[in-house]
């Protein structure tokens, strides 16, 4: 069996973190993601998607991530029932983030944010890195080293 949710979009409010009375964070945050398709003549329309993060990873949304930003989550589908005020029984279906990336560029992050010119950053709730990753485009041939085949492990 395989229950697994990549979605890539916008956040619709700034995260919203809790602790649970065991001290375990939780944070809850909305993604706004575009339909791929649209009928003729009519206007895009757009899903709203309901994620929740645990642990480090719910720290490391509400640290890094506000309204607006883009944002990558990887997770898994949970459905959940419950009665509503008038007593209706109703259903409910988060993503629960595994994984988050940064989606957006730096200007779009703020001044110290980061985006596509950081490093690809699944970091899973781990501290980001402090400065982004050296680019092989501006580095000099001295960078590198020649690789002899019997070096290789394989």
């Amino acid at each position: 069996m395989l229950n697994c949710i990549v979605i890539m979009g916008r956040l619709v409010a700034d995260p919203e973190l809790r602790t649970t009375p065991s001290g375990i964070n939780r944070t809850t945050f909305r993604v706004a993601v575009d339909r791929r398709y649209q009928k003729a003549g009519e206007e895009k329309q757009t899903d709203f998607i309901n994620c929740v993060a645990w642990r480090q990873t719910a720290d490391f949304v509400a640290q890094y991530f506000h309204k607006g930003s883009m944002i990558a989550v990887q997770g898994s589908l949970q459905t959940r029932t419950y009665e509503d005020n008038t007593g209706a029984k109703r259903s409910a279906f988060d993503v629960v983030a595994d994984n988050v990336s940064f989606c957006g560029s730096k200007a779009e992050s703020g001044a110290g944010g980061y985006g596509a010119g950081a490093p690809v950053g699944n970091y899973g709730g781990q501290a980001a890195p402090s400065a982004p990753a050296a680019s092989y485009a501006n580095s000099t041939p001295e960078d590198f080293s020649q690789v002899v085949d019997d070096d290789l492990p394989f």
